[in-house]
């Protein structure tokens, strides 16, 4: 009885601290303390742990051992790998929808590619339902495959992406305005090979854009890559040290590259 509790808690802590990881309340970089999680979840040390253990496995936080842990700082190796393995889901996912997919599926996916454009400059609290639509558009073209196998990797893909673009709080005007509507035109085109290329084209457009974005969480990460403070003087200065390169990022951002 107590372990199937023990197992549900730790599923509850799990859910809660995700969602606080995608939504951008807890930051790339930030500390997390297990006891101080506790007490606010009301919960014991050990369905924390075992929360915070599961999210580590997934890639979303970081601990060593008697420093702490944080949400995990991504090297650039880590979001290219990351972008590799996505592609090569995703651009199998596109060819297949485009074998497979029913016109109201393709009808379906229009509509939300359109909402999707429609959001992609939006700030705050619109840039969170932007994201969240974001993914459900890419989720439901593998969905639509009718290969389980595909979306259960693709799924464990996203949670990485999410964070990453929710670093990412400045919209790109410049963005061509019906991207993804674009996408699903070829998508629904009935040509495997356009669909996958499309795919690929557009992965890689959004690999080199969060690159850009991430920089300044690379510099961290070489500064304090073995460095877990939950002194609040030190988190000041890493977000003090991130707020100034985002900033200088993206003044030095070319104009037609966003």
């Amino acid at each position: 009885m107590r372990a199937r509790e023990s197992d549900g808690l730790a599923g509850e802590a799990y859910l809660i601290v995700r969602e606080r990881i995608l939504r951008g309340e807890l930051a790339i970089g930030q500390p997390i303390s297990r006891r101080k999680l506790a007490a606010e979840l009301g919960m014991s040390f050990l369905p924390v742990s075992e929360a915070l253990l599961r999210l580590e496995n997934e890639g979303l936080v970081e601990s060593r051992p008697r420093a702490g842990t944080r949400v995990r700082l991504p090297s650039q190796e880590d979001v290219q790998g990351h972008y590799i393995v996505r592609e090569a889901l995703e651009v199998k996912s596109a060819m297949l929808f485009s074998e497979v997919a029913t016109s109201s599926e393709r009808s379906e996916l229009m509509k939300l590619a359109a909402r999707v454009d429609s959001l992609s400059t939006q700030t705050d609290s619109g840039r969170l339902i932007y994201l969240s639509l974001h993914e459900k558009l890419h989720w439901r073209v593998a969905e639509c495959t009718r290969c389980k196998p595909l979306c259960d990797a693709l799924a464990r893909t996203s949670a990485l992406a999410s964070t990453w673009l929710c670093a990412a709080k400045v919209a790109t005007p410049d963005d061509p305005p019906h991207t993804h509507q674009d996408l699903l035109k070829i998508l629904s085109s009935d040509d495997s090979n356009a669909a996958g290329e499309a795919m690929r084209r557009h992965i890689q457009s959004s690999m080199q854009k969060t690159l850009r974005r991430l920089e300044p969480y690379f510099q961290m990460r070489e500064q304090y890559a073995d460095t877990f403070s939950r002194k609040p003087t030190k988190q000041l200065q890493i977000e003090s040290l991130v707020a100034s390169a985002a900033s200088l990022e993206q003044s030095a951002e070319p104009r037609s590259e966003r």
